[in-house]
Parts: structure tokens; C-alpha cells; sequence
């Protein structure tokens, strides 16, 4: 996942994909224009024909039939009248500006939309609760498969359930060892953990040892907005206050991951670079090994396989994080405004359940939100390829039993991309005064939030 982002956050997780067959690559705001209904051969399964469900995601949800684990592929031969196409787009803020705007005009939509934590609270709210199809209700899911907390995230003020959970972000930090090993700093992964046990503070010392000795052109972390999002999503109070409210900026939370974040930046420790940006950059630096440590939720270990590639396999390791935490995480919901909403809750139900959230696991990484698959031998044993024989499995269920979730108000999102976007970034990369930087940040919640 996912991304959030937005995986940029998930904050899912988030990565494009490279899909092929049957899911189809698009952006801006034709990710969400290929709706089922638009196409006139589309008779449906009441007339007896084929029928398409289209799949809007962000980030990489292991889904596929190229990269994933070919679960459409599954879906579409035990039913041989359903064909399904995924539009998918690395984005997950352009992704939710143009989901909102569809949903205002129930036009435009797929039939399944995936969404991700840091809107799930918007979601839920009274301006959107009603444009979703209770799950809990039709589809057939198995809502007591799930972790308690993710179904109530998803669970609207009057008990409808408008999502069902894909993955959660339990995190830790990847590491590049031969650039550890070449600056001096220990490879083997327990005892890089204890270079920054239990405090962030610690994390950025390792940074300026990594510093002093650091391989020519690269740098400790890659991006100070991307360690601001892992410290926030390792804090119990974030962007809202214990009544769901939006507070960030009376939040503890909040003042560390900034001033950890700005430490970061000013302390030359980042390649400041912007993840998941558009021009590739920051994909192109995991294959080139511009940056040595990158914040790792788990879905974050598909996206280095698939932009760091082949040859880089075998050189990044998982260590524990200093503080255990959830970056991102999302859920399938299926707007009421669509053509085959009945088929769409059935397959949103399949593809979330503990059957498939191992498949997905064992090829993508991510780390599964029902409760029997995350404390399955499948999950607690096992490892991903290109990462060797690190535990990865048992690495990530043990972070995600430290999860503690934070009250979400439903501008998380938003307020957490000006944090990012329009404050981070600009202290790392334009030499911003942080206290200019914030009041920026001040300025553009003012101005686009009503709240």
C-alpha cells in the first residue's frame, strides 16, 4: 500500500506500478474517468454478457496480473463473465482531489475505489457516508476477519462499514548495507537497530556518523518530508485531538516529527529529494543508491524492489525503527452511484479477504489487516526474495503488534501534504526559514480547510 501515501501517505503507500492486460496506466484525472456504465457493450450479468469492473488504486496494492499476485487474473477465471481493469496512479493526493470531485458529481467513478487512511475519516463524514455501499451488509465480507480498529476506522457515525481493509503500514527502516559498510556503520541488522533504539534522536546521530564517512554523492535518508511522515506515524497523537478534531498544531506529535524532520534537513543528512514525484527522481536514486536508509512501512519493500531492481538485489536490509509506528494503510470501498455495485462489493469482499491478504503478502509486502493472516506461520515466516533471508515477515508483525492508532480527523491528509509538500520540502530543498516554512503551512490550512 499502499501510500499514502497519501502512501505519500500511505502516505501507500506509494509507487506506480507497470501494468499490463488488464489494467490500464492513467493519470490526473482520468484516473477515475473509465466508469463501469460509460461503456455501451457492457450489458451486464443480468443480460446474461460480460461485465467490467473497474479498480481505481494509488500506490502498489499487489493486486495485478504483471507485478502482483495476479489475483484478477484468479477472480476473472472462476468468474468467466467478469473482466476487471485497474487505473492506477502513483499520487495519492491527486488521486483523492480527483476521487472527491467524481463523488460530488456520481459520475466518473470505478467500481471499486480504494482509499487510503489518511481520507478515511472524510470518507465517513457526513458529506461523503452516504455515496458508499455498506459493506457490511452486501458483499459477503467477514467484517470479524478484520482487526477491530481498522473496520471502525472505515465505520460511518450511523454503523454503516464503507471500506474494507487492504493492508496496514507497520514500520521499520531499510537500510543499503554496502553503503552502511562502506561508512563504517555495522551491516548486520540487530545491531544497526540499536544505533537508534527507542528515540528519533538517535536516528539522526547515526545520520552524522554516516555523514563523516558517507560514500561520495549520497546521503544518510532520503527525503526530510518522508522521516517527518515515519516520526508523526510513530506518535499516539497526531493531526487531531482525542475528539477527532483537527489540532496539529497544538499536537506533540506534530512539533517532534517537524523539528526531527528540520534537524534532518538543515543537518544536510537528506538527498532531499520528494518521494514519489512525478519526474522519477526520487525512483531513480534507489537504483542509483543515492541515500543509504529510507523510512519503511511495509509496503515501502515493493517499491524498493521494483524501483531499486535487479541489481541492486540482496543489498537492502529491514532493522526495527526506533519507535514503532503505522505509516498508512487502506480499504476498498464501492460507490452506490455505479453501474455493478452488487459484483463490485463481491469482488472488493474477495480481495480482502485473509486468503488473498497472504497472497499479496508473500509477493508484495504488504502486511495484511486481518487478524488469523497476521498471526499466521504464512506471515510470521516469511520473507521476501530480494531482501535474502531477512525475517521481513516476522520483522513487521511483531512492529505492527506495537501499533497503537491515533484519532484521524478527516483533514489528515490534507494537512499533512502542506506539511510535506509546501513546508518540508521547501526548507530542504529552497533553504526555507522553518519559522517562514511553518506559517506557510499556517496560511494554506486557513485558506483550505472549512472548518
Amino acid at each position: 500500500m499502499r501510500t499514502s501515501s497519501s502512501r505519500r501517505g500511505r502516505g501507500r503507500r506509494t509507487a506506480s506500478n507497470t501494468l499490463v492486460a488488464a489494467v490500464a496506466l492513467v493519470t490526473g484525472t482520468a484516473l477515475l474517468a473509465g466508469c463501469a456504465g460509460d461503456d455501451g457493450a457492457d450489458t451486464g450479468a443480468a443480460g446474461g454478457g460480460q461485465i467490467t469492473l473497474r479498480v481505481g488504486t494509488f500506490g502498489s496494492f499487489g493486486y495485478d496480473n504483471a507485478t502482483g499476485a495476479k489475483l484478477y487474473a484468479e477472480y476473472e477465471k472462476s468468474h468467466p463473465h467478469i473482466k476487471i481493469e485497474e487505473s492506477n496512479v502513483a499520487d495519492g493526493q491527486k488521486y483523492w482531489d480527483t476521487l472527491k470531485l467524481r463523488l460530488s458529481r456520481d459520475s466518473g467513478l470505478a467500481d471499486i475505489q480504494a482509499l487510503e487512511v489518511g481520507y478515511i475519516a472524510e470518507a465517513t463524514g457526513p458529506a461523503m457516508a452516504g455515496k458508499w455501499v455498506d459493506l457490511g451488509t452486501t458483499g459477503g465480507a467477514d467484517l470479524g476477519a478484520f482487526l477491530g480498529w481498522k473496520v471502525k476506522q472505515a465505520t460511518t457515525a450511523d454503523g454503516k462499514v464503507i471500506g474494507l481493509g487492504t493492508d496496514i503500514g507497520p514500520m521499520a527502516i531499510c537500510y543499503n548495507k554496502d553503503l552502511f559498510a562502506q561508512a563504517k556503520l555495522p551491516t548486520e541488522r540487530s545491531e544497526v537497530a540499536k544505533l537508534w533504539e527507542g528515540d528519533w534522536a538517535k536516528f539522526l546521530a547515526a545520520g552524522e556518523t554516516y555523514r563523516k564517512n558517507a560514500p561520495a554523492g549520497t546521503a544518510f535518508h532520503d527525503s526530510a518530508s518522508g522521516l517527518f511522515n515515519a516520526v508523526i506515524s510513530s506518535e499516539p497523537v497526531q493531526y487531531a485531538n482525542a475528539k477527532g478534531e483537527l489540532d496539529y498544531e497544538n499536537s506533540p506529535g506534530v512539533k517532534k516529527a517537524w523539528d526531527t524532520a528540520v534537524a534532518a534537513a538543515k543537518g544536510e543528512l537528506t538527498a532531499k529529494l520528494r518521494q514519489f514525484d512525478e519526474k522519477g527522481t526520487w525512483n531513480a536514486a534507489f537504483k542509483n543508491s543515492r541515500f543509504a536508509t529510507v523510512a519503511c512501512p511495509s509496503w515501502m519493500t515493493g517499491i524498493i524492489k521494483e524501483q531499486a531492481g535487479p541489481e541492486n538485489q540482496g543489498k537492502w536490509d529491514i532493522a526495527a525503527p526506533p519507535v514503532a509506528g503505522n505509516w498508512g494503510g487502506a480499504f476498498l470501498a464501492v460507490p452506490k452511484s455505479g453501474k455493478h455495485a452488487k459484483e463490485a462489493a463481491e469482488l472488493a469482499a474477495w480481495l480482502t479477504a485473509p486468503a488473498q491478504h497472504a497472497k499479496v503478502f508473500g509477493v508484495n509486502g504488504n502486511i495484511p489487516s486481518s487478524k488469523d493472516t497476521l498471526t499466521s506461520p504464512t506471515v510470521q515466516e516469511a520473507k521476501l526474495p530480494y531482501f535474502g533471508d531477512t525475517p521481513v515477515g516476522r520483522i513487521y508483525s511483531q512492529a505492527a503488534a506495537g501499533i497503537t492508532p491515533a484519532p484521524i480527523s478527516r483533514w489528515d491528509g490534507q494537512v499533512k501534504t502542506f506539511l510535506t509538500d509546501n513546508g518540508i520540502l521547501d526548507i530542504e530543498q529552497r533553504g526555507t526559514d522553518p519559522a517562514k516554512a511553518w506559517e506557510n503551512v499556517r496560511k494554506l490550512v486557513q485558506d483550505k480547510i472549512d472548518r
